[in-house]
């Protein structure tokens, strides 16, 4: 058996798809509806910091990245 990747273009393929399992020719894995979400958007607003744990972070970050770069 070979597992392939399908998109759907068209909302009747769904019912073909659904005939072709109850047939038991095909079988669907996993029904995913949804887009896949960019991790900004999953993950916006999960950290609730003040203004100044956001300026130190920033900072930190910023320094990590200029010492990396420069191979300290």
């Amino acid at each position: 058996m070979e597992t392939v990747l399908l998109q759907i273009n068209n909302s009747k393929a769904y019912k073909l798809i659904e005939d072709l399992e109850a047939l038991h020719i095909v079988k669907v894995l996993e029904k995913n509806n949804q887009p896949k979400r960019k991790l900004s958007e999953k993950f916006a607003g999960v950290l609730n910091l003040s203004k100044e744990e956001y300026d130190n972070l920033q900072n930190s970050i910023t320094q990590g990245r200029n010492e990396w770069e420069r191979g300290i």
